[in-house]
């Protein structure tokens, strides 16, 4: 796959994918009320009812299962000691916790480009 290096709406370097495939939040919003059949107000609401409702489970240490979509899951990682430069004591990170996601087998083949197939 080739890197193109342009500038996005912000004026900042981007390269890849990224430089043409990036959505915002807004033109999410306005496919998704599109594809629903809502208005983008009704299709907002939702947006974020979704969105907290995830969180909020996942912050309660649940995994959410979306079947044919994949799971989003919490998970934890220790603490450790941190140094920055020689002469820096360091300093301490501690144990803290991000969400990830895991796609189905069916959805990493849906989003599969044609390079990649080839490959």
């Amino acid at each position: 796959m080739s890197t193109t290096s342009t500038a996005d709406s912000t004026g900042k370097s981007t390269t890849g994918r990224d430089a043409e495939k990036r959505v915002s939040k807004r033109e999410f919003i306005q496919r998704f009320a599109r594809r629903g059949g809502v208005s983008p107000n009704i299709a907002q609401k939702a947006y974020q009812a979704l969105i907290d409702e995830l969180l909020d489970l996942v912050a309660q240490g649940n995994t959410v299962t979306l079947t044919n979509f994949g799971k989003f899951y919490p998970q934890t990682h220790k603490g450790h000691r941190v140094q920055f430069a020689k002469d820096d004591a360091g300093g301490e990170v501690k144990d803290y916790t991000v969400l990830k996601f895991s796609a189905t087998r069916e959805v990493n083949r849906h989003i599969q480009t044609d390079e990649e197939v080839k490959a």
